[in-house]
């Protein structure tokens, strides 16, 4: 599902700077939206009541210029984030975004989604599995000393020598990796040692709640998160599995509609911001921002969205937060010319469109100085499902392949980790890859406690291992047909970026 791409951080966007674009506008997001009411002044909206997001200067007097424009409009402010700009409304003016981009001070505007507010977009592949009660005695059976119970079901771990830096260093409790994603069930075993409240909030709708455990899933089927937090930071503690880095802390800031599971930019804007303000070292993000799986440069609202969430994203990067995304599930070339979404918008009916990725971004896995991560199986070579491209993806992690099966007691080529309630469970997708390296990242600042996040992001592509492009065809799923093609470039590849993450190096360099 974010790197210096050969064209595409020619495109970064500059708080206030228009990016031009000669894409043709797409429909008006209001229109597929059910209806609701709102009031501004003397006149009642009969219209969807949409988010929106509203980018201005960051001035006092702009910002209160701005709010009192958005009250004569008929919006309500939500909340307001002065330090970057970004004000999150919510109006039932069908014409709302379209009169706030007049208004002086405001440089973008646009709706977030394209269905009303009521009372999946996570970059994982298929359903979970649960383990079972064979497979945990099988595991453990075949367990040796000093592994955790489940531990001879982690190929992934030895594939990055997640397992010998251990050994050497756990990683500091001093370092916190924050999961931005369905919520972290904090009270399983596996977690709960390593686990940060006074860094996790609910940041659903775009404003922080950190009532306890606001931070939880709203429901058990809200898997997610609590999967990812386990390969970072489950506790060697002779339960079930081990995390990457096993001695870290992690946070929660759950971003997911409780009705959809969509992950919408207001909310990620809260999560970036709530984080770089709660002293996080690193971000996990193993989503895509609804509703749209490319936001192009040339529709008003989607520009909207990107500037907003860039801006969050670059104020947590100033203030020492790595962001580290998955590149996505679709086997797109995000190098290439032209990409078909057939999934946007995902809130309401999605329309075929053809885009350019160097204008319509896949976020926050695009966005400047986010660290993008490809997916590997455990013969690291790319998951047939990862998105790739030359000069977007940095690095690789382990994300699981179903045509990549291990030598293990379950022979599951996916990722095992924790499920809330006390359980366990295989998923596989980038999803999973990010915070394999998200957990690397966080080694190399155990380590190197000063290290900002660019030394941080370049520290991780040094010490990646290269497998390079694969020899001959490439057709995991054994069709005979080529499914994607693998470019070298100085370096690096389209498939692995710098190449595979190193976790031994990490706690040793």
């Amino acid at each position: 599902m974010a790197p210096l791409p050969r064209r595409r951080r020619a495109f970064v966007i500059p708080i206030g700077v228009a990016v031009a674009s000669a894409l043709a506008f797409l429909p008006n997001a209001a229109s597929a939206a059910t209806a609701g009411t709102a009031s501004g002044g003397s006149t009642t909206y009969d219209g969807p009541t949409l988010s929106y997001v509203v980018n201005t200067k960051t001035d006092r007097g702009t910002l209160k210029s701005v709010e009192r424009a958005v009250s004569r409009n008929g919006g309500d402010v939500v909340t307001t984030y002065d330090r970057i700009g970004v004000i999150v409304v919510h109006s039932a003016n069908p014409a709302f975004a379209s009169e706030m981009r007049k208004v002086r001070g405001v440089q973008t505007a646009g709706a977030t989604r394209t269905a009303a507010l009521s009372t999946a977009s996570t970059t994982d592949l298929g359903a979970v599995q649960e383990i079972t009660a064979s497979q945990a005695a099988a595991a453990k059976a075949a367990a040796t000393a000093g592994q955790e119970p489940m531990e001879p079901d982690q190929w992934d771990l030895p594939a990055i020598r997640a397992d010998k830096a251990a050994k050497i260093n756990p990683g500091s409790r001093k370092v916190t990796v924050a999961v931005i994603d369905t919520g972290v069930d904090d009270t399983h075993p596996d977690l709960t040692a390593n686990f940060s409240s006074s860094q996790s909030a609910n940041c659903v709708g775009g404003k922080a709640d950190t009532s306890p455990g606001a931070w939880r899933p709203y429901s058990p089927d809200a898997y997610h998160g609590t999967h990812v937090a386990g390969e970072i930071a489950a506790a060697r503690n002779g339960i079930g599995v081990a995390g990457v880095a096993p001695g870290v802390k992690v946070a929660s800031i759950k971003v997911a509609d409780p009705d959809t599971q969509l992950f919408f930019p207001e909310s990620v804007v809260c999560a970036f911001v709530f984080a770089a303000d709660h002293g996080v070292e690193i971000t996990n993000n193993s989503y895509y921002i609804d509703p749209w799986l490319y936001n192009c440069f040339g529709d008003p609202d989607q520009r909207a969205i990107v500037d907003a969430v860039n801006r969050a994203a670059q104020y947590s990067h100033k203030k020492g937060v790595l962001n580290v995304a998955s590149a996505g599930n679709s086997n797109h070339d995000l190098d290439s010319d032209a990409i078909v979404d057939a999934t946007s918008p995902d809130d309401t009916t999605p329309v075929t469109r053809t885009i350019d990725p160097h204008v319509c971004w896949d976020i926050p896995t695009q966005l400047p100085g986010v660290v993008t991560v490809s997916a590997t199986g455990v013969q690291n070579l790319k998951s047939y499902y990862s998105s790739y491209g030359l000069g977007v993806v940095d690095v690789a992690g382990p994300g699981g392949d179903r045509y990549q099966i291990p030598a293990t007691p379950s022979a599951n080529g996916r990722i095992l980790s924790t499920l809330p309630g006390n359980t366990y469970g295989y998923l596989q997708g980038t999803s999973m890859a990010s915070p394999h390296v998200a957990a690397v990242a966080a080694l190399i600042k155990s380590r190197h406690p000063g290290a900002s996040p660019g030394q941080l992001q370049w520290m991780l592509k040094a010490q990646a291992d290269d497998p390079g492009c694969p020899t001959g065809l490439y057709d995991p799923d054994g069709n005979g047909v080529q499914d994607a093609t693998c470019i070298t470039g100085r370096h690096v590849t389209s498939f692995y970026g710098h190449g595979l993450v190193d976790a031994l190096d990490a706690v040793r360099k």
